[in-house]
């Protein structure tokens, strides 16, 4: 994925379901999370232990969000990722992001065959902090 890729990706994005976003602000999760919301976007947190984090309505998974997801961002290990691929592809979601250090072939591949951008092991906060937050 380019550099291009990843800034086109960043700014479509509007709504991003957060899948294994942690309520622990000691958490990489928490961090980034917070970052994308004072940036301006929607973070859904999707966590089936809590019912809110970030002051966000948390779901049990992605299938529960009644609204419109246009990223699902996945920080979970890499052997969780099928499943969650299987629902972002049944939400209609446009990308699956993995966190830096989540990477999973076959379901890359899965979610490409079925139109989805496809990101693995990359910071979303890193990457819109180096492509967008600098200008």
């Amino acid at each position: 994925m380019t550099d291009q890729d990843l800034e086109r990706i960043l700014r479509s994005t509007k709504t991003i379901a957060s899948v294994g976003l942690s309520s622990d602000p000691a958490k990489v999760s928490h961090g980034v999370a917070e970052y994308l919301l004072s940036q301006g976007y929607r973070v859904i947190p999707v966590n089936p232990g809590a019912d809110l984090i970030l002051g966000q309505k948390a779901y049990a998974d992605l299938a529960a969000i009644p609204d419109k997801v246009d990223v699902v961002q996945i920080f979970r290990p890499s052997e969780d990722v099928p499943p969650i691929v299987d629902q972002a592809i049944q939400i209609g979601a446009k990308a699956v992001w993995m966190q830096q250090g989540i990477a999973h072939e076959g379901a890359a591949a899965k979610a490409r065959a079925a139109g989805l951008n496809v990101v693995m092991d990359h910071c979303m906060r890193s990457e819109h902090r180096r492509l967008i937050a600098h200008m």
